[in-house]
């Protein structure tokens, strides 16, 4: 699965793959777009109003009709601002609208992948296609767009008005016009080109910041502080040296629309003096000129930079468009979601009850970024209620059956079958709900532990919930914690010890009660006090339950139904404790090796 897939070319710059968002506030678009037209014509024609009053008041002196002139005048420039306050205020209301649902959409659609997608694609590649990808979107679609829009009518409005005053000064006017357009072009090609060294530039501090603060304790141990300053003063030093430069060209792009001004300016009063002068034209036309000249430069590089913008957005538009169409390699069918709903609509009236019979049906199986096949033909019925350990060196592949079970990948050939029915059958979301699965390193969610608890089943009674925390010999936690229950965990459980945050989850495990459990290395982190308490958690959330355990301490898988070595990604023996050791394979090296290794820590 990749997003890297090449694409059909999006027409108009991309901006097609926005409909379904804009649809939804086609009145909101509108009022900002009208808004926007109309601000623009009025602050057009205001210049007309200072050439009436120096021909009819200033020229004449006389102050007659000036109260109708103020009125009127004053009445324009308060629409003006009302149309503008207007036309910005729906602006960015367009702005946080677009971003909130297009990271509604983005998010949404990541619950829905599968693991592998999330194996080939880093977090921060995802966390900048939902977040710096959508901001750039929703501020180039909310202001760029619809500013270039605005700033196109008074530059039309105003070459028009000036054309029927006088053409000839008009192309006096329009002289400078080209020259600062090509110029305005380079400039904003070279400040495009350096916003993207300095954007990613910016991710790698992001990301060196986000690793020395996450990886202290190891950079601490490693006494590697004087590295990681090093190598973080490098990346802030070329920060520093490609935004200077950016700055200068921004400098420069500036000072030349001041001065492209002051030209069309220069001209304006060198032909137009001489022609008022002549009485060509009144001193007002010229004083309408005047403003023109001065106002155009601006307009037109916004024009340009709105264009440019909305060229560079269509990188950003279709990196999101790519995360929003990956396909998940698991995924029900129609007729499955039909029945058994989905994810966000689960039909939960039709889903049968989960008994725990698991069957491996001739299955073959390669990982989807992988060219070996790790599972070839293989067999294997594991009746509700039976315990399959599952154990090897580390890294030799134990994940692969849970994985299938879990149906985090799909079988290559041949078919895993949940009480007697393939796992294709029925909706992923009834699978998942009747599987609790303890991983190795215990997440916890931002919130408190009774909220956290509550994941497991938010139905559960407060009785449930306390109960399931004796259960698991974690009511010690309750007890030393300030507010009980109600305790803030922090950040992924960071208040609480490695062990402490394995026993809640335990917990949570139960208050699921699952038909499926699965463990996968739960103990290979904590002290041996809590492992204690982990284990007999473990035997008592087990009972009746099919369940697998992956483990690298033998110790803790003795009295498993079914043990599977794994060694390489592949299923090399399988059989009980008893009957490994028997058959002296590689079980029993291994079992061998751990004992030794125990009692070397005994001395």
């Amino acid at each position: 699965m990749t997003d890297n897939a090449p694409r059909k070319e999006l027409k108009f710059f991309g901006l097609g793959k926005l409909k379904p968002f804009l649809a939804n506030y086609k009145g909101l678009t509108a009022a900002m777009l009208v808004c926007a037209l109309a601000c623009s014509a009025v602050v057009t024609l205001l210049p007309l109003f200072q050439k009436y009053a120096i021909d009819n008041f200033i020229a004449n002196k006389t102050v007659e009709g000036l109260t109708v002139f103020v009125i009127l005048y004053v009445t324009c420039i308060i629409a003006s601002t009302i149309f503008d306050f207007i036309s910005g205020y729906n602006c960015c209301r367009l702005e946080m609208y677009l971003l909130r649902d297009m990271r509604r959409t983005a998010f949404n659609h990541l619950q829905t992948l599968s693991v592998a997608y999330f194996n080939v694609h880093s977090v921060g590649k995802i966390h900048a296609r939902v977040m710096s990808d959508t901001s750039n979107i929703g501020s180039v679609i909310a202001w760029d767009s619809f500013q270039g829009v605005a700033n196109l009518v008074y530059i039309v409005g105003a070459i028009s008005v000036m054309f029927v005053m006088n053409p000839l000064l008009a192309l006096c006017v329009l002289a400078i016009v080209p020259f600062a357009a090509f110029v305005s072009v380079y400039f904003q090609r070279k400040q495009t080109v350096l916003n993207r060294k300095v954007r990613e530039i910016n991710s790698q501090i992001t990301a060196g910041f986000n690793e020395g603060i996450t990886g202290v304790a190891t950079s601490k141990t490693l006494a590697v502080e004087e590295k990681l300053d090093e190598d973080f003063f490098k990346r802030t030093e070329e920060m520093k040296k490609r935004s200077t430069h950016l700055g200068h060209y921004r400098s420069l792009f500036a000072s030349f629309i001041t001065f492209a001004s002051s030209v069309a300016l220069a001209l304006v009063l060198w032909y137009g003096g001489i022609i008022t002068v002549e009485g060509v034209i009144e001193i007002g036309t010229l004083s309408v000129f005047m403003n023109y000249a001065q106002g155009l430069m601006e307009p037109v590089q916004w024009a340009v930079e709105a264009v440019s913008d909305l060229i560079s957005v269509k990188v950003n538009l279709e990196r999101f468009s790519a995360l929003c169409e990956a396909e998940s390699d698991v995924k029900d069918r129609p007729e499955v979601i039909e029945t058994y709903g989905d994810g966000f609509n689960p039909k939960k009236e039709n889903w049968e009850k989960l008994h725990g019979d698991i069957e491996f049906e001739d299955v073959t199986f390669k990982y989807p970024d992988g060219d070996e096949y790790v599972l070839e033909h293989f067999n294997l019925k594991v009746p509700k209620g039976t315990t399959v350990a599952i154990v090897g060196e580390t890294g030799a592949g134990k994940s692969t059956l849970v994985n299938l079970v879990c149906r985090f990948f799909e079988p290559t050939e041949g078919r895993v079958l949940i009480d007697g029915k393939d796992a294709r059958d029925r909706s992923v979301g009834w699978l998942h709900s009747n599987i609790g699965y303890v991983l190795q390193t215990p997440h916890l969610f931002s919130g408190t532990v009774r909220e956290n608890l509550l994941y497991g089943n938010e139905n559960a009674t407060f009785e449930q919930m306390e109960a399931a925390v004796k259960k698991v010999n974690a009511e010690f936690i309750i007890k030393r914690l300030e507010h009980g229950y109600d305790t803030d965990v922090g950040e992924g459980g960071n208040t609480l010890s490695t062990g402490e945050k394995q026993l809640l989850s335990f917990a949570r495990a139960i208050i699921a009660d699952p038909a499926i459990f699965i463990l996968d290395e739960a103990t290979s982190s904590v002290d041996t006090l809590t492992e204690k308490l982990i284990q007999d958690a473990v035997e008592k959330l087990m009972e009746g339950r099919t369940s697998f355990i992956i483990a690298h301490r033998l110790s803790t898988v003795r009295n498993a139904d079914v043990i599977l070595v794994v060694e390489d990604g592949k299923i090399i023996e399988r059989g009980t404790h008893e009957q490994l050791l028997k058959n002296r394979g590689h079980y029993y090296d291994l079992y061998l090796k751990q004992f030794r290794e125990e009692q070397i820590k005994k001395i």
